[in-house]
């Protein structure tokens, strides 16, 4: 009797402009590339496109925000804390920035995967891989900052509703910091020479 065709597994991988094949399911560290990461997030829209501007706000200038807020909320910042701050949406340069409604509506397998990767993102950089509570807590309340005053100033909400909304830190008011939409070109040169400043020990 003939035995059917067995099913192919599904691929469950991506090919990077580095040339690095990265699992999605089970990422190594080492195949995980800066380049690859600002190159991702300097093309990946915040709130799906919807703001303001010629250009749409990428999730590689949200890390660049959320960095320079963390600075402003604790300014004595380590390096290794502003490295977990930029790099805290890293996983979304292979999957994307999907907006908070949606991420509640698809669940653990979603959260599973994006804490896998962000996992094997700071450990390919030498830092922890489950970075103490109160500097995640430092990075979510600049998270929510950065949040609202994108929200604010480029998505078309007033400033009520994003307070509401977002929470923002006491403090954070709609113009503490400029936010201009950059061609992605632009937002990746920056990023990347962020994070070569911190990871190289630097001040910027």
């Amino acid at each position: 009797m003939t035995q059917p065709p067995r099913a192919q597994p599904k691929r469950a991988w991506q090919r990077m402009l580095s040339g690095r094949v990265l699992d999605l399911i089970d990422p190594f560290p080492l195949d995980i590339e800066i380049e690859d990461i600002a190159h991702g997030l300097s093309r990946v829209a915040r709130w799906n496109g919807q703001t303001i501007g010629e250009w749409p706000f990428s999730v590689a200038e949200h890390s660049l925000l959320v960095d320079d807020i963390c600075c402003m909320l604790k300014p004595k910042i380590t390096r290794q804390e502003r490295m977990i701050a930029l790099l805290h949406d890293g996983p979304e340069y292979v999957i994307g920035d999907m907006i908070s409604p949606f991420k509640a509506v698809v669940g653990g397998d979603y959260k599973a995967l994006e804490s896998r990767l962000l996992r094997a993102t700071f450990q390919r950089f030498s830092l922890p891989v489950e970075p103490s509570k109160a500097t995640m807590g430092l990075v979510k309340r600049a998270d929510r900052a950065s949040a609202y005053l994108e929200a604010v100033n480029l998505a078309g909400f007033s400033e009520d509703e994003a307070r509401k909304i977002f929470n923002p830190p006491p403090g954070i008011e709609h113009d503490t910091m400029p936010i201009i939409p950059l061609p992605p070109n632009d937002a990746k040169a920056r990023f990347l020479d962020r994070f070569n400043a911190l990871f190289g020990g630097q001040d910027c």
